[in-house]
């Protein structure tokens, strides 16, 4: 079974979702012994952002229609995280970056490397407030992780990674992708937003009968 991905960095409900599809994963191969790969894909939720971003209170409490809103929302993601085993501390976010950096950054490493990129993007940035648009902040991830080529930098420096990042978000238009985490099973079925991991798994059983 093959699992296309797409989230964005800065998307709390992606890591949440991201999280209950590796465990309907898990669930999946006790009992089969079919293989899963997943693909990552680039998904943007606001690509109009400044390439510095902007201040998080100020892009998010307009979004969210007032500061108590966002306050509320924040808690529910808080909450729903701790439940499935992921951290968010917002009070260490300050800003709201632009994510096509990561997005970059995640394309040019080989593919093997994608699943642990992407995890410490999110983990950068939740737990500890790091502004992922900010290339220092990439190379610190990346040398965490163990990635950083000699040409990382200079590929990222120069617009290394555009090209996939392109490709993703107009594949992800041509979906009609408008809200993410959005998953793929099989080029066949989707499921939008982050789902309990009981029901991804009962999905990837229907797409494995052709129910």
């Amino acid at each position: 079974m093959h699992i296309d991905l797409y989230s964005d960095v800065v998307c709390p409900w992606c890591r949440i979702g991201k999280q209950n599809l590796f465990r309907a994963i898990e669930m999946w191969k006790e009992k089969n012994d079919e293989p899963v790969t997943v693909t990552y894909h680039a998904y943007q939720l606001d690509p109009n952002l400044p390439e510095e971003g902007r201040a998080f209170d100020e892009v998010m409490t307009r979004k969210m229609g007032g500061p108590e809103s966002l306050k509320r929302a924040m808690d529910q993601v808080t909450r729903a995280g701790a439940a499935v085993g992921v951290t968010f501390r917002f009070d260490l976010v300050s800003r709201m970056p632009n994510t096509r950096l990561a997005h970059r950054f995640v394309a040019l490493l080989p593919e093997e490397h994608h699943a642990n990129a992407v995890e410490e993007l999110f983990r950068a940035y939740f737990e500890e407030g790091v502004d992922v648009a900010q290339l220092s902040a990439i190379m610190s991830i990346a040398e965490r992780l163990g990635v950083n080529t000699p040409d990382l930098e200079k590929q990222l420096a120069s617009g290394g990674g555009g090209d996939a990042v392109d490709a993703d978000l107009r594949k992800a238009q041509q979906l009609g992708i408008t809200g993410v985490p959005f998953v793929v099973f099989n080029n066949r079925y989707s499921l939008s937003g982050a789902y309990p991991a009981e029901e991804m798994l009962g999905l990837m059983s229907g797409v494995n009968t052709g129910v």
